[in-house]
């Protein structure tokens, strides 16, 4: 499934992969790097005194250049500043944690998903 790839976990939680029966069929350990971007909210009106606000990214750290074979796996927050920035690149993905793809456990903590996801 995962020959020749090497997954590097850029966030700070482990990542586990499941199958459509739950069962985990990849956990990628945090790799012990954190790829992490600022955000902060730009006020762009308002409606009846409640702001509107977008969000603007800073710059992104911890995000290494891309290397062959090489799969990076970031926070959403992560890819959605990459979008906003014009960046793309087909190395980096995020756990898909829709609710399609999130599989939870009885106290409804997240045990894993179901795939990965790009913006």
């Amino acid at each position: 499934m995962t020959e020749g790839i090497k997954f590097v976990n850029l966030t700070p939680h482990q990542i586990n992969i499941v199958n459509e029966k739950g069962e985990i069929i990849l956990s990628i350990p945090p790799s012990g790097k954190v790829a992490r971007v600022t955000a902060r909210p730009v006020k762009v009106g308002e409606i009846s005194g409640i702001p509107i606000n977008k969000v603007e990214y800073g710059d992104i750290e911890g995000l290494p250049e891309p290397q062959k074979g090489v799969i990076y796996i970031v926070s959403i927050l992560v890819l959605q500043a990459l979008k906003s920035k014009g960046i793309q690149r087909n190395d980096v993905l995020a756990p898909d944690t829709n609710p399609y793809s999130v599989v939870r456990d009885e106290q409804g903590r997240i045990i894993g998903v179901k795939a990965f996801m790009v913006l």
